[in-house]
């Protein structure tokens, strides 16, 4: 069964370039509702942490080091499906394979500066979620 929460971060050369209004408003424009925001910036060891399950991938250091090179948003989403439905909004990895109409489309910058980041699973999205929000802010 589907779940209705997703987690999401825009990346740090998303937010650099002044795209992350425009990124919310996408997502909300089609059906996602913003439970919990928040602007921050990870350091090497909590993007380390994050990616963790990346770790023996050769893009792991690199990865790191981008993730806390600026400032990201880190979002959780709601709506029905929100886990399949955001993965087809966001488009694929690669902004060069993307639909039109696909954040990474129209964001992206590389393979690698993908602009956002969206969970591959329901229960892949409820433990990033946790990563960065506790259950007070959560709403």
């Amino acid at each position: 069964m589907a779940g209705n929460r997703t987690f999401t971060m825009i990346k740090p050369e998303a937010v650099a370039a002044g795209h992350a209004g425009k990124i919310l408003d996408m997502i909300m424009a089609n059906g996602f509702r913003v439970i919990s925001l928040k602007y921050t910036r990870l350091s090497p060891q909590e993007a380390g942490a994050f990616y963790a399950v990346h770790k023996e991938r050769p893009f792991y250091g690199e990865l790191v080091d981008y993730m806390a090179s600026g400032p990201i948003y880190a979002a959780i989403l709601e709506k029905a499906n929100a886990v399949e439905d955001f993965r087809k909004l966001i488009g694929a990895t690669d902004p060069a394979n993307a639909e039109d109409g696909t954040i990474r489309k129209r964001f992206a910058e590389s393979k690698a500066k993908n602009a956002v980041h969206g969970s591959d699973s329901d229960e892949n999205a409820a433990i990033e979620g946790a990563y960065f929000f506790t259950g007070r802010e959560q709403h």
